[in-house]
């Protein structure tokens, strides 16, 4: 099992005991705005949604949980998808619990995850996305050391919307500056 550490973090591949926290995060109004994806009506449904991300098997994501070393306790989720074996290249995305935003957590993650992924998968390039209304996420990017590279116009597609708003894409190489050292 992969496990990470960073300052203040412990990720590791979701477990179904983490269903209840997964259950708040996927509900929560705030991931929903930014977060495409289904619906997570109850806990069998956020169970199954942990599944799916610690199955790693078809190769295309590396998904973990971040918690607290000292609690256990989850406070988000960062996905590396799209993964792309041959040309070695991947997006990433990510969510807070609400009770852990401001401290840190989604710039430790992307980081952690963007490191590893560059260390022990040999991707060159990992790319985020995200809205261009989402202030917080260009700030979380820029702090895990993701370049701003470009405006993708009409590129996101606003959950349980027919709308579309333009994107901010971001990328990191392997010789990019990280937090450094976590």
């Amino acid at each position: 099992m992969e496990r990470l550490e960073t300052a203040d973090l412990v990720l590791r591949p979701p477990v179904e005991e983490d269903a209840a926290a997964a259950y708040e995060l996927l509900n929560d109004p705030d991931v929903k705005l930014w977060n495409p994806g289904g619906e997570c009506p109850d806990l069998d449904a956020a169970a199954a949604w942990c599944r799916s991300g610690a199955d790693w098997s078809g190769g295309t994501h590396a998904t973990f949980h971040a918690v607290d070393p000292d609690t256990g306790a989850m406070l988000g989720n960062v996905s590396l998808f799209a993964i792309d074996t041959d040309d070695r290249v991947a997006k990433i995305g990510y969510r807070v619990l609400p009770s852990a935003r401001g401290r840190g957590v989604a710039r430790q993650m992307v980081d952690a995850v963007t490191t590893w992924a560059f260390e022990s998968r040999g991707l060159m390039r990992v790319q985020l996305e995200h809205s261009v209304l989402n202030l917080a996420s260009c700030r979380v990017a820029e702090a895990a050391g993701f370049g701003y590279e470009g405006t993708a116009r009409s590129a996101y597609a606003v959950p349980g919307s027919d709308d579309r708003e333009d994107c901010h894409i971001h990328g990191r190489l392997p010789g990019d500056p990280g937090l450094g050292g976590i």
